[in-house]
């Protein structure tokens, strides 16, 4: 893989992108969702306006200017289509570059990963949504647009929407492009999301919405974070057999999340997987328990990198200097 131009900045945001072109399928059509490293068509983006997610006015607009800087920032290597509310248009449009493009469909928060479309190849190469029902994590957020943003967009693009049978997020699962997933069981294997379901039937459908034909399960952590912790927060693919994770330098193996990524990680290395260890940062700019800072958060589009830095200078060097030398 080419290295790749590194934004860099405070924190990384959903995103989706898009690789394809407009076909029909039933619901029986094989689909193959590419390695995210592949070439991008373009890239969308969701505008986060709910009052009820994001209460206090002030943390809002600086919400919609990060937003709007990361959309900026991925129009100078690759197409932004941001998703919002014809009336939300007026606003963003004072913040967006002319190479942002905006699709009226309305929008409450802005995890276009979780909430968005995810897109597949069927076996004749055209496009397809491989859907994943967003249900707003378990039903704790709001989600009246958001879930019903991937159906929109596949009926304004004209391709087919097909169920994967599952309730979940993208975000909830990590996949190589090449057969294999990898994902926590809190995030899918959950009553808040596929009650009744077994973790074995839950693997038959995620593997036929990404067409692939192994996954690794590792516990995670149930109920203590809004997205029942998703992997990936935590470890990415980067090519086929290798993966990224972000640890703790010194886990403290009575908080859950690190006990959980100590496990993952330890899974991971005994599949038989390339797995490269970037430090948690120790000091951070933001300090709420809330707050995510984790270096496997970043975006890859064609060329560049988006990718977070905390405030931690010794290990914003070294997350960087790795995604330079991995991606």
């Amino acid at each position: 893989m080419q290295r790749r131009t590194f934004v860099q900045g405070s924190g990384a945001l959903g995103l989706a992108s898009f690789s394809g072109e407009v076909s029909m399928a039933n619901s029986a059509t094989v689909l193959h969702v590419p390695p995210e490293e592949d070439r991008h068509e373009l890239t969308f983006m969701q505008w986060p306006v709910n009052r009820r997610v994001h209460p206090g006015r002030i943390f809002l607009d600086v919400l919609q200017g990060t937003i709007a800087d990361i959309a900026n920032s991925i129009a100078e290597f690759e197409p932004v289509i941001l998703l919002a509310a014809k009336e939300d248009h007026a606003k963003a449009r004072k913040l967006l570059s002319s190479k942002v493009e905006l699709w009226d469909i309305p929008t409450e928060d802005l995890w276009c990963r979780d909430s968005g479309p995810l897109f597949a190849k069927q076996e004749n190469e055209k496009l397809a949504v491989s859907h994943l029902q967003f249900n707003g994590w378990g039903n704790k957020q709001v989600h009246k647009r958001d879930g019903q943003i991937a159906k929109l967009v596949a009926e304004r693009l004209g391709v087919p929407l097909i169920a994967s049978g599952l309730i979940g997020e993208a975000g909830g699962i990590e996949h190589d492009g090449h057969g294999l997933l990898m994902a926590h069981e809190s995030s899918w294997v959950n009553k808040n999301r596929n009650p009744g379901l077994s973790r074995d039937e839950i693997e038959a459908h995620l593997l036929k919405a990404y067409g692939a034909e192994h996954m690794i399960w590792t516990k995670g952590v149930y109920g203590e974070d809004i997205t029942d912790y998703h992997i990936d927060s935590l470890a990415r693919f980067t090519s086929k057999g290798r993966v990224l994770i972000n640890l703790p330098d010194k886990p403290y193996l009575k908080d859950p999340f690190h006990k959980a990524a100590i496990e993952t990680h330890d899974k991971l290395v005994a599949s038989g997987l390339d797995v490269e260890v970037i430090p948690e940062p120790n000091k951070r700019r933001i300090k709420g328990c809330e707050f995510v800072a984790s270096y496997a958060n970043y975006y890859a589009c064609n060329g560049a990198v988006i990718a977070a830095q905390f405030g931690d200078k010794e290990a914003d060097a070294i997350a960087i200097d790795t995604l330079k030398k991995t991606l």
